[in-house]
């Protein structure tokens, strides 16, 4: 699995930073001057709960190696874009696996499971073979099979994405990429972020590395 942030909003007015330009919409709200401390700011209205206000930058994220099982969790959240590999041009015939430790950690399942993909790629070829068409060749293929996706959120909706994904509730590997988005765009807004990042790496400590 990569996780790489390409892409975050700019303000064009001062140094360029998110926090700038949320900080000058949120001071929209007030009528107030700024005082040369964004991050202060920032923080303040997001303990307040009002987040409306971090809507106005957003990250791009490229994302690869991840099931197809997690990019269908990953794109139930409406308030974002996507672009994926799409399987309907992209020949599969030799197909990249992401597989669960539960498996790839598992000497009987793993040979069970290649077996399987063998199986998967045998069929995928004979069809294409006799003709199929990629996009319906494409129903041969497993919930494993990996796929690449380009995210683009606001910084509101990748609040509520981090809240709900890097949770005890959630399954392992839309966690992974969450935290993985999380600490890239961290750095590029901290007063944002860093509440999150702080309460989460207490119960995930394996997916922070905090200084």
């Amino acid at each position: 699995m990569q996780v790489e942030l390409i892409a975050i909003t700019r303000y064009l007015r001062g140094e360029g930073t998110p926090e700038e330009l949320l900080e000058h919409a949120g001071r929209v709200c007030y009528r107030s001057e700024g005082q040369g401390d964004p991050g202060r700011f920032l923080r303040a209205r997001v303990r307040e709960g009002h987040e409306s206000i971090v809507e106005h930058a957003a990250a791009t994220f490229e994302i690869s190696g991840i099931s197809r099982a997690c990019s269908h969790q990953l794109v139930r959240h409406r308030l974002a874009s996507y672009s994926q590999e799409s399987q309907r041009y992209v020949s599969m015939e030799e197909p990249e696996w992401a597989l669960p430790t539960a498996i790839g950690d598992d000497p009987d399942a793993i040979a069970i499971w290649e077996q399987f993909a063998e199986q998967v790629k045998e069929t995928y070829r004979a069809f294409r073979e006799l003709g199929v068409r990629k996009e319906d060749a494409r129903f041969a293929l497993p919930n494993a099979a990996a796929t690449r996706i380009v995210v683009t959120m606001n910084f509101r909706q990748l609040r509520h994405f981090f809240q709900v994904r890097i949770s005890r509730h959630a399954q392992w590997e839309i966690r992974q990429v969450a935290a993985a988005m999380l600490e890239a765009v961290y750095p590029h807004a901290p007063a944002v972020f860093g509440d999150l990042r702080e309460g989460f790496s207490a119960n995930f400590p394996e997916l922070f590395v905090l200084e």
